[in-house]
């Protein structure tokens, strides 16, 4: 008779699955930020479709602005209780990361936060920009590198100032945890290592995701470290939590994910994070 009763639980048992966007303002991050593709390679991992929010915030603020930590905290809120969600899978990406990890770390900040760290099993974290970039620190100089940099980052906004490379050292220190010598996060938060860009004119790896995009990472990947996405170094987005994989361990071809890859259904990125679902 228990054996029954636990075994319904577990059927009643809801997944639920969350993308949290990057830096900038977004309204229709389905279609602007992630696109179809990627959404609904994602959705294909939940046994009920309808489990899956897409996150719209203005992250273009402080991680801890109501703009952005309070509204992914009220999204994610209304998300588990109208979906009935008990466990909860958040998919990050870059600056995202960010504000996920300010939730996790600050419990007591806002009353919302222990019901939905209590929910969730783990964060999946694309290409997270856990020790800032340098060049977040290039635009907020604007020195003459803040031009190139425009498609990428945007205006000099308060999420650009955070992403600077000693400003993120201080935050990981005093606000922050999952970073070597601080305390470890509540949940699991997995890292996806973007390790290089391909940019050549004759690579099909080149145009996934958009070929003006990867050329423009490969010109700002040299302002980086030898092992980065375009955007961020390797050190920086494998800082908090653990390294789940470096991109060639697990994509198709053992393809490496520039920056704007790693949020497109690209070299089976959407197939791996919905078979991790699955699991």
């Amino acid at each position: 008779m228990l054996s029954l009763a636990l075994a319904c639980a577990a059927a009643r048992a809801a997944t639920g699955v969350a993308l949290v966007h990057g830096t900038g303002d977004q309204t229709d991050a389905y279609d602007n930020y992630w696109q179809s593709a990627m959404v609904e390679g994602v959705r294909a991992g939940l046994s009920n479709p309808q489990n899956l929010l897409v996150v719209n915030c203005d992250f273009t603020q402080y991680m801890w602005d109501d703009r952005a930590a309070g509204c992914l905290a009220s999204q994610l809120t209304s998300f588990i209780q109208t979906n009935n969600i008990d466990k909860l899978i958040v998919i990050t990406h870059s600056d995202g990361g960010n504000v996920m990890r300010w939730i996790l770390s600050n419990p007591t900040y806002d009353s919302r936060y222990p019901n939905i760290i209590s929910h969730i099993v783990k964060v999946d974290a694309l290409a997270p920009s856990s020790a800032g970039t340098p060049l977040a620190d290039a635009v907020i100089a604007g020195n003459v590198f803040e031009t190139a940099l425009g498609w990428l980052l945007g205006e000099q906004n308060n999420a650009v100032r955070q992403q600077q490379v000693g400003w993120m050292a201080t935050y990981n220190q005093q606000n922050l945890l999952g970073t070597a010598g601080r305390p470890a996060l509540p949940v699991p938060f997995r890292d996806v290592v973007g390790t290089n860009v391909v940019a050549a004119i004759w690579s099909s790896q080149a145009y996934c995701g958009g070929y003006a995009d990867s050329v423009g990472l490969a010109i700002t990947q040299s302002w980086l470290s030898s092992c980065s996405d375009g955007f961020i170094d390797c050190t920086s987005s494998s800082a908090a939590g653990s390294v789940w994989f470096r991109d060639t361990q697990q994509t198709s071809g053992g393809s490496v994910l520039n920056h704007n890859q790693s949020r497109r259904a690209c070299f089976g990125l959407q197939s791996i994070l919905a078979n991790d679902i699955k699991g």
